[in-house]
């Protein structure tokens, strides 16, 4: 398990006069089988996430006022189907540099604000797309949701809830166990937080910090 931090300035030092220029990718995902027959029309209801420095970053659905800001594997975001990948530009950044700006950018996106027409994981990437490079995400990716409360009635009822599936309710009691819920108290630097995880699942979200799980240490 790997916490996404931005607690690297020793990185950052040591970056200094180097070359930090990385790609930056927009990772698109189908939600739905309907996408093989909408995407030729220039429509379809899609999952998308940004790659960069070799890591994903999404934006998904919890029930809690904490960060919805997940990272994953490029191109391996569970539940999804993978679609293609859209080259966005370059940015001049540091691994420890971007972190930086991921974890200010995650106290906009909780997971309980997520809606699947007016801030889905794509206005995250679009938001990020925006602030990095000046430009917008590809339109035909979130182009139903830009059509507004109309399209939700045409949208299948299983994915009109959120596109990343809500994490199983929990207690904040810590002697409450749960089959459905893997609840870990974190301690860093005196602070505890709680991490959610779903089992089987290679996505996990931290109350304050969005995190990464390894998959050998599920």
């Amino acid at each position: 398990m790997r916490l996404f931090s931005s607690n690297s300035s020793g990185t950052k030092g040591q970056s200094k006069g180097r070359n930090n220029r990385a790609l930056l990718y927009l990772n698109v995902y189908d939600l739905t089988p309907l996408n093989n027959y909408l995407y030729w029309f220039g429509l379809g209801i899609f999952h998308s996430g940004i790659e960069v420095h070799g890591s994903e970053f999404g934006f998904g659905a919890h029930e809690y006022p904490s960060s919805g800001v997940f990272e994953v594997q490029p191109r391996s975001c569970p539940g999804f189907i993978f679609r293609r990948s859209v080259l966005l530009g370059s940015i001049d950044m540091s691994h420890a540099e971007f972190q930086s700006f991921m974890e200010e950018l995650s106290q906009k996106y909780h997971g309980d604000t997520y809606h699947l027409i007016a801030k889905n994981c794509n206005h995250f990437t679009d938001d990020i797309c925006k602030q990095l490079t000046g430009k917008s995400i590809p339109g035909w990716v979130n182009r139903l949701a830009r059509l507004g409360s109309f399209c939700n009635c045409l949208l299948p009822e299983n994915i009109q809830v959120a596109a990343v599936q809500h994490l199983p309710a929990y207690s904040d009691d810590e002697g409450s166990d749960s089959a459905a819920t893997s609840l870990t108290t974190i301690s860093e630097e005196g602070a505890d937080h709680y991490l959610l995880t779903t089992p089987n699942s290679d996505v996990a979200f931290l109350k304050d910090k969005p995190v990464q799980i390894a998959k050998e240490e599920i």
